[in-house]
């Protein structure tokens, strides 16, 4: 098994049938023995960024849409990104996975100081979190693939299609994933 932790995927497996997370894939932001915090990566909303957050509406990456980050505080937007270069990021900019260029940006700071300063962003509305051993046991139980993640994965042209690309970029059976139903017996 490997171990999630931050710039890891969680790839649902076809059991999950929790409806926040049915094929989902989340990049996990934090991992540790308190927890874990990621962002579901693949589930768009019908919500312009424009019509929520106008000041970012030219700074979004396609699609411009608001994606559901995950159940837990659904009132909350939060802003992933990489930057235009990871020497001089941004002020506003924090980095939470390092190796993958990638951070959280601070939705309060001003966008003029952002201009320039992204490579990609998207915003998330809300988050999906695990307690302290939560996740392990979701892994443990079958739930999940820990997959490695690329910077790629968080700023996908077509979201829709992400599930199935990160499994098939998967070493060995675990890229057969991609066609398993709920039951393999029933194939």
């Amino acid at each position: 098994m490997i171990e999630p932790r931050p710039g890891m995927l969680l790839v649902a497996s076809p059991e999950l049938l929790d409806p926040n997370f049915a094929e989902a894939v989340v990049l996990l932001l934090d991992s540790d023995e308190d927890g874990a915090l990621g962002v579901v990566l693949n589930h768009p909303s019908p919500v312009l960024v424009a019509d929520v957050l106008d000041q970012w509406r030219d700074v979004v990456s396609d699609p411009d849409v608001v994606f559901r980050g995950g159940p837990v505080s659904p009132d909350g937007a939060l802003g992933l990104a990489r930057p235009a270069d990871p020497a001089a990021p941004p002020v506003g900019y924090r980095e939470v996975i390092g190796g993958m260029g990638m951070g959280v940006v601070d939705l309060d700071t001003p966008v003029e100081l952002l201009e320039g300063g992204l490579a990609a962003l998207r915003i998330f509305v809300g988050y999906a979190g695990w307690g302290p051993g939560q996740l392990d046991a979701e892994v443990a139980e079958g739930s999940w693939y820990v997959v490695p993640g690329v910077p790629a994965d968080a700023f996908a042209d077509d979201p829709d299609d992400l599930r199935r690309d990160v499994l098939r970029r998967q070493p060995g059976e675990l890229a057969w994933a991609v066609n398993r139903p709920v039951d393999p017996t029933l194939n």
